[in-house]
């Protein structure tokens, strides 16, 4: 397996087409847009660089990294020699079901096909394709070229080749891959998001505002970062959508999103992407806190 393409230029999906590139994989990088694609591969390069500045990698391999990267806006002529295809598009279901049709048509009938869904139903994506046992999910975790994490998630008909396959692929990432079975939310999310939730919720009740609840976690719980604030990184839009699917897989209200995250959602108050969630990101609030510290 050498030939690698990545649906989607957005956060995950140039930190997957890095992280394969790194390792020394050929990268198809796709996206419908020729502005997504220059910004993927610009972050690629910023992230790059800022690990030649550590001494994790020399000038010459950030190089040879872009090097192995090539983009396109066609779709069938990005996937048209990939060994393995990995979808990174908007967690959508109605999205990645009209990809996997597509994929299913313009592959060749080897290649695996593998989408990066944080919480959707890999049995139901296969199903839009005539290759099911050929389909998996790899869930990589955000920021991909750092976190270790990859979880291995088979559908229904997913083969035991494939599986093996993309679990010896991942080590060869550096990543450790853990199997999990095809349920809403899988592990991760499944433990996850209901806490992220509760934590909107307390909020939501006036138990304690954003930075006193983010501080209990990460000084009481020893969580590198608190919720509130990882919400803001995930996306608010991502949580819901997460949440979302897992209310309506298990019809059980303790995954019912909190109307709080519903309305900020529908205000535009994303977290880090729109500038503005339960914290300000926004370029004046960058430009106080430089302020601040030529002050000191």
């Amino acid at each position: 397996m050498k030939n690698i393409a990545v649906i989607g230029a957005g956060t995950m999906g140039n930190g997957i087409a890095h992280t394969f590139a790194q390792s020394g994989f050929n990268v198809q990088l796709i996206d419908i847009s020729e502005a997504a694609l220059q910004k993927g591969l610009d972050t690629i390069s910023r992230n790059l660089d800022r690990m030649v500045a550590k001494e994790k990698i020399t000038e010459a391999q950030k190089n040879e990294t872009l090097g192995n990267i090539i983009t396109y806006t066609d779709v069938a002529s990005g996937v048209a020699n990939a060994d393995l295809v990995v979808e990174a598009a908007t967690e959508n279901v109605d999205l990645k079901l009209k990809i996997f049709k597509q994929l299913d048509d313009v592959c060749t009938a080897d290649t695996i096909l593998a989408t990066n869904t944080s919480s959707i139903s890999i049995t139901q994506i296969a199903a839009a394709t005539s290759r099911p046992e050929l389909v998996i999910g790899m869930h990589f975790m955000n920021p991909v070229p750092i976190m270790k994490l990859v979880e291995i998630i088979r559908g229904y008909s997913t083969s035991d080749d494939v599986t093996k396959t993309i679990m010896e692929l991942s080590e060869t990432l550096g990543k450790v891959p853990v199997e999990v079975n095809d349920y809403p939310g899988f592990v991760a999310n499944r433990i996850l998001m209901p806490m992220i939730n509760e934590s909107i919720e307390t909020l939501y009740n006036g138990v304690a505002g954003v930075q006193e609840i983010d501080t209990v976690m990460k000084l009481g719980m020893a969580h590198p970062m608190g919720p509130l604030q990882l919400a803001d990184f995930i996306g608010l839009d991502v949580c819901l959508s997460i949440l979302n699917v897992m209310y309506n897989g298990f019809k059980n209200p303790k995954y019912a999103p909190c109307p709080l995250l519903v309305n900020m959602v529908t205000a535009g108050k994303l977290g880090v992407k729109s500038g503005e969630g339960f914290y300000d990101y926004s370029e004046s609030r960058k430009a106080e806190k430089v302020s601040k510290q030529f002050a000191k």
